[in-house]
């Protein structure tokens, strides 16, 4: 019997052989950008390096697609999700994205909670891809996204395979596996600080597990907004939030907080500086990974841009 970790290495070098792999296969291996321009206007010192996983570059345009991938895989292999059954969870928009993508591909209906403000843009893509979609209070978050999800699973529990991405560890196990050695091989591990945001914290808690093993000397810094109302799309403030249950607060060597209208800025500046057309959470990223960079000589940051700018055209900060 394989354990969860060697179960989920097998999932990742031996790809399912059904005719959907072509798309699968688009999962994973982005680029990774060097920020010279802002790192310049930043005034960073010469001897730091300041890179970016362009993750925009998966399928349905996120990072999500690793985690709903691996989890939709994982859920198969287990004998959880199957023919028949609806896959249900809750997301913010990116996540139900790539589950709504993958599940189009692999011929399970989706069905997702999300705050009711959610991008237009999001919702647009949802629909697009068959998703049914139930809305929440948007004053509640994600949190209330989450609470009405596992309401829904609890009730009806016969029809649903309940993905619970804050609580499957399948989540962070696809960015140990995939992630993490992305950044190691493409920096020829020379990476010394690795900077990531708290939303499920998959990403973060993956990516900084496995860079451990590679090299415990590498500094890992976890991003979160500044107070509990934010416009941080995709980031949680853990003091005051439900804490996903694969989260590790001791993993992270150090913590930073960003305001919102910081990231907007950066968004701006990255567009107009580095021509990389980002979202909130990425900018988010790369303001916190200046704040840490600043502080240090001869190193290589590492952060990760989650998605790209075109699921929040209607925000009016690109105006100004």
């Amino acid at each position: 019997m394989l354990s969860a970790i060697e179960k989920t290495d097998f999932l990742f070098k031996y790809p399912s052989t059904d005719p959907v792999t072509s798309l699968e296969a688009q999962v994973g291996n982005t680029p990774l950008l060097h920020l010279g321009r802002i790192a310049s206007a930043a005034k960073l010192p010469s001897t730091v390096q300041l890179y970016a996983k362009a993750e925009w570059f998966n399928p349905s345009g996120s990072v999500k697609d690793r985690p709903a991938l691996n989890i939709i895989r994982t859920g198969e292999w287990q004998g959880l999700l199957k023919s028949g059954l609806v896959l249900l969870d809750s997301t913010s928009g990116n996540m139900g994205i790539a589950y709504a993508m993958l599940g189009a591909a692999r011929g399970y209906r989706v069905k997702l909670v999300l705050p009711e403000n959610a991008s237009p843009e999001r919702i647009a893509i949802l629909r697009a891809y068959g998703a049914e979609l139930s809305f929440t209070d948007p004053l509640e978050g994600s949190d209330g996204a989450m609470i009405e999800a596992k309401r829904l699973a609890k009730e009806n529990g016969r029809d649903y395979f309940y993905a619970n991405q804050y609580n499957n560890p399948a989540n962070w196990q696809a960015h140990y596996f995939t992630t993490a050695n992305e950044i190691w091989s493409q920096t020829g591990g020379q990476i010394t600080h690795f900077v990531a945001g708290l939303g499920t914290s998959g990403t973060f808690v993956g990516t900084s597990r496995r860079l451990k093993e590679l090299n415990p000397y590498i500094e890992t810094v976890s991003i979160q907004p500044d107070s509990p109302f934010n416009g941080l799309e995709g980031l949680k403030h853990m003091p005051t939030a439900i804490q996903p249950g694969i989260y590790d607060p001791y993993l992270a060597d150090n913590g930073v907080t960003v305001r919102t209208e910081r990231a907007y800025d950066m968004a701006r500046e990255l567009a107009r500086q580095e021509g990389l057309f980002v979202g909130i959470s990425a900018a988010a990223a790369v303001t916190a990974a200046i704040d840490v960079a600043r502080n240090l000589t001869d190193a290589v940051v590492v952060t990760v841009l989650p998605d790209n700018g075109f699921k929040y055209l209607s925000e009016r900060f690109w105006q100004e």
